[in-house]
């Protein structure tokens, strides 16, 4: 018996919509981690490319449990020395509200060339508009078998 290993012209990448609004930042990003990454789809495979697209909206109302908006940080460096920045989600949430959330499933992702391009799948909006109306994108939960993901049903004591 033969393994299968699909061929990049045999795999079929659809698109998909979620609303970011009332649902837990991590729970969330797993799920569209899981999507980009194809692991929903029976062909998926490790070391290719086999994901989906995901178009995430009002990625600024998601909510977040404890007190991660004042203490959770981001760190980035300049490479010069003396150059680490920080910022908490708070700071983040006001001047770039989708970037913690892209933040979130990127560290999800492997961190390689494979993880770089199904990280370009991945398209974040702070509103309810987004320009890809013309694919079509479906419902988040039409991806997975057992109905919903897992973060549209959690009741947590969010923001």
């Amino acid at each position: 018996m033969k393994t299968y290993v699909p061929k990049q012209g045999d795999i079929e990448a659809k698109w998909y919509l979620v609303d970011a609004t009332g649902q837990n930042l991590g729970r969330l990003a797993s799920d569209i981690a899981r999507v980009l990454r194809g692991k929903h789809k029976a062909q998926y495979t490790p070391n290719d490319d086999v994901g989906d697209f995901v178009v995430v909206t009002n990625a600024d109302k998601f909510r977040v449990s404890g007190k991660k908006l004042t203490d959770k940080t981001y760190f980035r460096h300049s490479g010069y020395p003396g150059g680490l920045r920080e910022t908490s989600l708070e700071d983040l949430l006001v001047k770039h509200p989708e970037r913690a959330l892209e933040k979130a499933v990127r560290g999800m992702l492997p961190h390689s060339k494979l993880g770089a391009e199904q990280y370009r799948k991945l398209k974040v909006y702070a509103g309810a508009e987004h320009p890809h109306a013309a694919q079509q994108p479906r419902d988040l939960g039409d991806a997975f078998p057992g109905g919903q993901p897992t973060g549209a049903d959690y009741e947590g004591n969010g923001r």
